[in-house]
C-alpha cells in the first residue's frame, strides 16, 4: 500500500477528509466531488478496494497516496473479488464489524468486472460497492463502455455527419446503444440496498453511503460522475451537469430498500428540456450540428421522459 506522508498534517487539521488534497485529477474533476462525499461517510474502520482507472490513477501517484484509510489496488476487473477476500479474511477473524468498500468505475462495473461483481452479490458478501459513472472509459482514451448514453460521441463510437454536397454519406449520431441497467441488475439480485446518485448533490452521496452501511450484506450504490475531458465540458460544469442530468429526468436519484423503491428525486414543473443538459457537453454537440439529428434529440427526450414515468418523478 501507498503512503500518505505527504498529507499527513491535513489529515491531522481536518479528521472529516479522508480523501486528501495533491491527487492529479483534473481540475474541476466530478469523480472527485463525488469520492469526497463518499469519504465523508467513512470512518478509520473502513478498508477500500479500487480498480484500475482513473480514481487509481490520479489518487496513487507513486510513492504517495490521497487516501487516508486503507486502500489497495487490484486490477481493472477485479475490485469486487479483492474486497470478498479480504472480507473472507476478517470474518475468519471475527472483525466482521469492519466495513468493507470496493470501488470501480464504469468500465470496471458494467463491463469488464460485471461478472465478479455478480459473484460477489450471489454470495451475499457484506460489502458495499460503488461505481463512479463517468459513461466512458475516462482513463484509457475515452471509449465507450457499456454506460455510454445514446448520442455520445466517444473514441469507439464517433459520430459522423453528412455535408450538403454529400447526399449518399452515412450519417451516425455517435453511440447508438442505451445505458445498461445496473440499477435493475443490482435489483435481480436481490440486494437489500441499491442506490442511484450523481456528484451535483454531494449531500445525498453522503447520506446514502452512511445508509447503504447499515444493511447487512451487499449494497449498490452509482454516482453519475461528469469528467472534464471525456464530456468536453468547463472546468466549473460537473456539478451543474450532475444537476441537470437529474432534474430532466435523465438521471434520477433513486433509493431501493428490500428492492422497494424508498426515496426519488422529483422532477420541477416545467421540468428542464434535455437539451439544456446536451448543449454544454462537447461529446453532443454534432446533435445541434445538423438537423438530421433533431430526431435523436427527440428520442434522447423520451427516455428522459419514460424515466420520469417509471419512476413517478
Amino acid at each position: 500500500m501507498l503512503t500518505n506522508k505527504s498529507n499527513k498534517k491535513y489529515m491531522k487539521n481536518d479528521a472529516q477528509e479522508n480523501i486528501c488534497p495533491g491527487h492529479n485529477a483534473c481540475a474541476g474533476c466530478g469523480q472527485l466531488v463525488a469520492v469526497r462525499a463518499v469519504m465523508k461517510a467513512l470512518d478509520k474502520n473502513t478498508i477500500l478496494t479500487n480498480a484500475t482507472g482513473c480514481l487509481e490513477v490520479t489518487t496513487t501517484a507513486y510513492p504517495n497516496s490521497s487516501w487516508g484509510l486503507p486502500w489497495i489496488h487490484s486490477l481493472f476487473e477485479n475490485s469486487s473479488a479483492v474486497a470478498s477476500g479480504i472480507r473472507a479474511a476478517l470474518n475468519y477473524k471475527g472483525q466482521k464489524n469492519i466495513k468493507i468498500v470496493a470501488q470501480g468505475g464504469d468500465g470496471g462495473t458494467y463491463d469488464i468486472g460485471i461478472g465478479l461483481i455478480s459473484g460477489m452479490w450471489e454470495r451475499g458478501d457484506n460489502i458495499l460497492y460503488i461505481c463512479y459513472d463517468t459513461e466512458a472509459y475516462s482513463n484509457t482514451g475515452i471509449q465507450a463502455s457499456g454506460s455510454t448514453p445514446y448520442g455520445a460521441n466517444t473514441t469507439t463510437s464517433p459520430n459522423s455527419s453528412c455535408s450538403d454536397k454529400q447526399a449518399a454519406c452515412p450519417l451516425s449520431p455517435g453511440s447508438k446503444q442505451v445505458k445498461k441497467d445496473m440499477i435493475g441488475i443490482a435489483l435481480a439480485h436481490g440486494l437489500k440496498y441499491v442506490a442511484q446518485s450523481t456528484a451535483g448533490f454531494p449531500d445525498d452521496i453522503t447520506n446514502k453511503v452512511k445508509k447503504a452501511l447499515t444493511f447487512d450484506g451487499p449494497a449498490y450504490i452509482q454516482i453519475l460522475s461528469p469528467c472534464v475531458p471525456g464530456w468536453v465540458i468547463n472546468l466549473n460544469e460537473a456539478v451543474k451537469l450532475g444537476k441537470l442530468a437529474t432534474t430532466t429526468g435523465l438521471y434520477p436519484l433513486l433509493e431501493y430498500e428490500n428492492g422497494i423503491l424508498t426515496g426519488k428525486s422529483k422532477v420541477p414543473q416545467p421540468d428542464p428540456q434535455v437539451i439544456e443538459y446536451l448543449k454544454p457537453q462537447g461529446r453532443f454537440k454534432h446533435l445541434f450540428s445538423q438537423k438530421e439529428f433533431a430526431s435523436d434529440l427527440d428520442y434522447i427526450q423520451r427516455l428522459a421522459d419514460e424515466n420520469i414515468k417509471k419512476y413517478g418523478l
